[in-house]
């Protein structure tokens, strides 16, 4: 009997919330369509988005398709959630230069041969939210939101005290026009993200079920935290990039192999494909014996991320 990949989320520790019930259900009776946003505000991926992406991978394994959805409209927004001030506006060269970048990155961590049923496709919302019109879009898609209730979300109401402009405002309409989109174009049924997205995402697989009266679902990945709560990935210069130039394979590997012991287990279940025995033998590892546990990991990760080769040059 396959595994359900509900099932593997869970136990390797991805799994936050899910908006409505039956998910894990459909995961098990059908092979779905499924996306997750990447909004290009830096000119590469960050250890934050590979949990994501680690997610995907566990999906298209399972026989799920995954759909990478670039921001390239989004991106002239810029998402609040999780934010106290507002992002910078970027150029539109600035953006199409950036999700450039992360198409060649996400390149390596999915399938994206056409011919199988479950390989990834890879497109840019620009290609929708730019060419919008404004009044047909207020018609088809704010009707459906009702004030009150955005303001209660989390994303807001930390904006709120600081003062929330009106283009931010519209980011979780042009979110959940997203997934209505990719619902009629790909049949997607379910978006995934990191758990500051849940406002955004509930609105999405809202409006699918409102406007197309068809199921649809949202699920949420915690955040890769370490054990005092503080957001893993940030190092002394800054974020743990993915890009060799930002962020070089040895620094990245130094990174891992510096983990704080209480951590190990948790980053091997999340961000290697380890099997869970074995992830529960290496994070078991006591005193001395746990630097193997992490030599392990810092490997793993590296590997992924700048292939054999790097990652032996690291160790």
């Amino acid at each position: 009997m396959e595994k359900n990949v509900f099932e593997t989320l869970s136990e390797r520790g991805f799994i936050k919330q899910v908006t409505h019930e039956g998910l894990e259900e459909m995961l098990g009776r059908e092979k779905v369509s499924f996306y997750i946003g990447f909004d290009p505000t830096a000119d590469s991926l960050h250890v934050g988005h590979f949990v994501a992406l680690m997610a995907m991978a566990h999906m298209q394994r399972a026989g799920h398709k995954p759909i990478v959805l670039l921001g390239g409209g989004t991106g002239m927004i810029g998402d609040p959630s999780g934010k106290t001030d507002m992002r910078k506006m970027m150029t539109t060269e600035m953006i199409d230069h950036n999700v450039a970048q992360f198409r060649k990155q996400i390149g390596k961590f999915l399938d994206f041969s056409q011919d199988k049923p479950n390989g990834a496709v890879m497109v840019d919302n620009g290609d929708w939210l730019r060419p919008l019109n404004y009044i047909d879009f207020l018609r088809e898609v704010g009707a459906h939101f009702s004030v009150n209730r955005m303001l209660t979300a989390e994303c807001y109401k930390r904006r709120m005290e600081k003062g929330l402009t009106f283009l931010e405002f519209n980011y979780m309409l042009m979110q959940a026009y997203d997934f209505l989109e990719l619902n009629r174009r790909y049949g997607c049924k379910l978006e995934m993200g990191g758990d500051d997205q849940w406002s955004n995402i509930l609105a999405g697989a809202d409006l699918i079920r409102r406007k197309e009266q068809k199921e649809a679902y949202g699920l949420t990945f915690k955040l890769l935290l370490k054990s005092d709560g503080k957001k893993m990935g940030k190092t002394e210069s800054g974020a743990l990039w993915l890009d060799p130039e930002k962020t070089s394979p040895y620094e990245f590997f130094q990174y891992w192999r510096n983990v704080d012991d209480v951590d190990v287990k948790n980053c091997l279940a999340l961000l290697t494909f380890l099997p869970m025995d074995e992830v529960e033998r290496l994070g078991s590892l006591q005193d001395a014996k746990i630097n193997e546990a992490k030599e392990r990991l810092a490997f793993e990760i590296t590997r992924q991320v700048h292939g054999e080769e790097e990652a032996t040059k690291a160790m």
